[in-house]
């Protein structure tokens, strides 16, 4: 079997370190790798694979040398830049952020959902947003059976999704606030400081932030557009009807989803139970009379999607409410491109 060559570009971001936990989990048949970052970061040492790796500075002359695979976690306008560089190198990015994911000629790719459209790739290959990642994971084998006619989400996104920004504005607001002060207090001091944010506009701490990336000229944020627009191209329907809102909370990670969905057909609940059950990448819980249901909690350094919470809803035809949560930063990221790395290793 061949040795490959990968670069993982952004190795010391909260992805790029994920990407090099998984890869060192998943025992691919890699034969080098070289840790790429900024300028900032370059020079910093990172123990991998048992070896301490020095990152170098990400450069237009970084892909020289050859290589099979990239893995990129550093930004829209890094990407833009040095993925296309990369490929003319005859090297095969997947790039994490939302740069090329509504490329026509970019697949979109979640492996349990459309292995298929890998070897569609021109040396691009996109990782659909966290958020849709683990939706259309339990969406699509769904839709495979029942059609789905239309999607209502409601998002519950931890601040790891924000990078380390985002935890910091977090372990501050934490930090900051005492325990042993009433809650009033709490919540009155809480409203009215927005000292020693890095990321967010409002503290996050003892809040439910309705604003995640910037609002478009149309009211919804840049994250909900992501979300439809990213969930029609994977299911290829694109006038798929669907409507979003998504909220940052004081969560570390692993986003929560609430999904209501109308279907085409009719359906047994015990059977659209069985059908998630069998499905690839999928749990189920789902024993609401033992309290057991998906929690970000239970969700950290698991690669898969847990759903519960399975109830059908009564106000409209043929529809259904889930409680979809997984690990952001693994499956929501970082998993989920090393999982392309080996499909296509396997092609």
């Amino acid at each position: 079997m061949k040795n490959y060559k990968l670069a993982v570009v952004g190795a010391t971001g909260v992805v790029g370190r994920t990407f090099l936990k998984v890869l060192e989990e998943k025992k691919l048949p890699i034969s080098k790798y070289v840790l790429f970052a900024s300028s900032k970061s370059a020079g910093k040492k990172v123990n991998f694979m048992g070896e301490e790796y020095i990152v170098q500075e990400l450069t237009e002359h970084s892909f020289d040398e050859g290589f099979d695979f990239a893995v990129f976690s550093a930004g829209g306008d890094t990407s833009k830049k040095f993925s296309p560089i990369a490929a003319s190198h005859g090297c095969i990015v997947v790039d994490n952020s939302s740069a090329f994911r509504m490329d026509k000629d970019v697949p979109l790719v979640v492996p349990e959902v459309n292995p298929e459209e890998i070897k569609n790739n021109k040396g691009i290959i996109a990782n659909p947003n966290c958020s849709t990642i683990q939706a259309v994971v339990a969406l699509k084998p769904l839709d495979d059976k029942y059609k789905i006619k239309r999607i209502v989400y409601s998002t519950y996104q931890a601040v790891s999704g924000a990078g380390s920004k985002g935890i910091s504005d977090l372990e501050n607001g934490i930090e900051h606030f005492s325990y042993n002060k009433n809650l009033m207090d709490i919540v009155s001091e809480n409203n009215d400081s927005t000292e020693n944010l890095t990321k967010f506009p409002h503290p996050i701490f003892n809040n439910c932030l309705p604003h995640i990336d910037v609002f478009l000229d149309n009211g919804y944020t840049k994250e909900e557009e992501k979300m439809i627009n990213e969930t029609r191209k994977i299911l290829k329907n694109p006038d798929l009807k669907i409507t979003a809102t998504t909220v940052r909370v004081p969560v570390f990670n692993s986003h929560s989803e609430a999904i209501n969905v109308q279907f085409e057909k009719d359906f047994d609940l015990e059977d659209l139970k069985s059908t998630l059950k069998q499905s690839p990448g999928i749990v189920v819980q789902d024993d609401v009379s033992h309290n057991v249901y998906p929690l970000s909690s239970l969700a950290n350094n698991h690669d898969e999607v847990f759903v519960g919470r399975i109830r059908r809803d009564y106000s409209v035809d043929s529809g259904v409410n889930l409680w979809v949560v997984a690990d952001n930063i693994r499956k929501g990221a970082a998993s989920n491109a090393v999982q392309i790395v080996e499909k296509l290793i396997k092609l």
